[in-house]
Formats: C-alpha cells, sequence, structure tokens
C-alpha cells in the first residue's frame, strides 16, 4: 500500500525500467513525465518490497529525475542561504537532496493495495508554468490529489513543487524545515539530516 507519510509520494521491476528510453519522454506536453513516473510507481508497487530497497530505488530514480528538477526545488526550498554555500557545499547538498527525494518515493510507493495513479483532465497555468492534476484513488476511501508545478527547461518539462490537496507546497513546507536546520548548524547540519532520512526510509541500506 501506498504510504501517506513522507507525501508527499507480482510484476517484475523490468517492466518499469523499459521506460527509460520511451520516446514518449521528449514529447512536448508537461504531463509526460508525470504519465512516466506514474506508471513506474504502480509498477514497483505490484512488485512489491521482492526486491532489495537499493535495487527498486536504481529503478525508478531516472522516472523521478525525469519528473522533477531537483535543482530547482532544492535551491527553492533552501531559499537566498543557497547563494552563500562553497561550491563543494552545494554539490554534496544535490546529491544528499536527490538520494534523499529518490528514497522517500521507493518507501512511499512500495507495496500495492489497489490504488489507481491517475493524471486528471485539466492542465492549467500558473504565470510561465503548468500544472498537471493527478490523485491517488486508494481501494478504499476519499482520493488523495496531488498537483505536479511543472516548468519548461532546457531538458524539457519538470516538476518544481508539488501541491498536496491542489494547494499545499511541498517545497513551503520544507523550507521551514530547512530553515531550523540552516539556523542551528549551516549546510552541514542539512546535510546530516536528510542522510539520516534516506537511511532510514531505506531501513539503512542507502
Amino acid at each position: 500500500m501506498m504510504h501517506r507519510r513522507g507525501w508527499l509520494i507480482g510484476v517484475g521491476l523490468s517492466g518499469a525500467a523499459a521506460f527509460v528510453d520511451c520516446p514518449a519522454w521528449a514529447a512536448d506536453g508537461p504531463d509526460t513525465p508525470i504519465r512516466a513516473l506514474l506508471e513506474a510507481l504502480l509498477t514497483s508497487m505490484k512488485a512489491g518490497t521482492v526486491a532489495p530497497f537499493p535495487k527498486r530505488s536504481a529503478t525508478l530514480a531516472p522516472f523521478i529525475e525525469r519528473a522533477f528538477d531537483i535543482g530547482a526545488t532544492l535551491q527553492g526550498t533552501v531559499g537566498p542561504r543557497w547563494a552563500s554555500f562553497t561550491p563543494a557545499q552545494q554539490s554534496q547538498l544535490f546529491d544528499t537532496f536527490r538520494a534523499f527525494t529518490i528514497a522517500r518515493y521507493t518507501e512511499n510507493f512500495e507495496e500495492f493495495g489497489g490504488e489507481k495513479l491517475e493524471v486528471l483532465p485539466g492542465i492549467r497555468a500558473a504565470g510561465t508554468d503548468q500544472i498537471v492534476p493527478t490523485q491517488i484513488v486508494p481501494s478504499r476511501g476519499d482520493p488523495i490529489r496531488i498537483d505536479y508545478v511543472m516548468r519548461q527547461t532546457a531538458q524539457g518539462w519538470r516538476a518544481v513543487d508539488v501541491l498536496l490537496n491542489g494547494t499545499i507546497s511541498q517545497v513551503a513546507v520544507q523550507r521551514s524545515d530547512f530553515r531550523a536546520l540552516l539556523a542551528s548548524g549551516g549546510p552541514d547540519a542539512l546535510i546530516a539530516s536528510l542522510k539520516q532520512k534516506t537511511a532510514a526510509l531505506s531501513g539503512g541500506t542507502l
């Protein structure tokens, strides 16, 4: 079953890997990378925890990196402090945040309980960005609405934020957590915290 914490959010994992070279990734629709991500997540959920966490994480990584502009999301979350970090700190923080993001999706979508992951109609503009609405439909209970804020980049459409229930910004929520860590210990404290969270999500395998 998809875990709601950290929201965000029998079939072999090779089914997900088949999407990596899919020509649709070059399409111009802002929903294209999100559709590929949801397909990969559903495949991983159906596979369950038979495969070790690192293998499932590695399989999902290309889809997560295709769907998200991880660098822009990280900088938006850190805020103006980012410019004060050294290049080495920026690089280490990016690598750590990338690993944390992939581990969170891998853990949150690790079992299948009859859920449906759907892209909804009604892509809407938010300035120059496009918001792609999706929902998780559990076998019981109400659907969970998750919208992706997509931005056109040199590599194509990438998500720079995720909105729970269509309104609650993941970047804004994380910014509050990051601010406290940065204020108390600078980027090293944030890096250490993200590494601890990644280890916890992966059961110590990452």
